[in-house]
């Protein structure tokens, strides 16, 4: 039997990082159908607009139109949308935001940082989603944390 594919959206406003997630994901070995939108108004339409939501999304946190938060919090409060798995990637890290997207029910929180840290992010998230396993975390592991491998100590 052939797996069938993830379908994996992304809202990022940021050209340059639409284009590293997609280099990222292609080269993943898992079959997988990639959605973007461009901020925060697009994707809340985006979704309203799917008979079939996609497996998981990553957002985007500061986003023009409508910040991130803004659509995590609609995604969650909607019965339809709720059980989405989101994936928060911003170059922001203070407490108290990641604090604040755990409350409102992200799965996980990664900071953007470079190409190498990108492609851990999908290894460890994508298996999960598509072996139906990807589950929230407790509080203290909800904030994912990759090392730059290219760098040498």
């Amino acid at each position: 039997m052939v797996a069938s594919k993830l379908h994996i959206l992304l809202a990022d406003d940021d050209e340059d990082d639409r284009f590293f997630f997609e280099m990222a994901l292609n080269a993943s070995s898992l079959r997988s159908k990639l959605t973007m939108v461009t901020d925060g108004e697009k994707l809340m339409a985006y979704l309203h607009d799917q008979k079939k939501l996609p497996d998981v999304l990553f957002l985007d946190l500061n986003m023009p139109k409508m910040h991130g938060a803004e659509c995590l919090a609609e995604i969650k409060k909607d019965t339809r949308l709720k059980g989405l798995p989101v994936i928060i990637q911003s170059t922001a890290s203070e407490s108290e935001v990641t604090e604040k997207l755990y409350n409102m029910g992200a799965h996980y929180y990664c900071k953007k940082t470079g190409a190498d840290e990108l492609q851990q992010l999908l290894g460890f998230v994508l298996p999960l989603v598509s072996d139906k396993k990807l589950e929230r975390p407790e509080r203290r592991g909800f904030i994912l944390v990759f090392r730059d491998m290219s760098v040498k100590a």
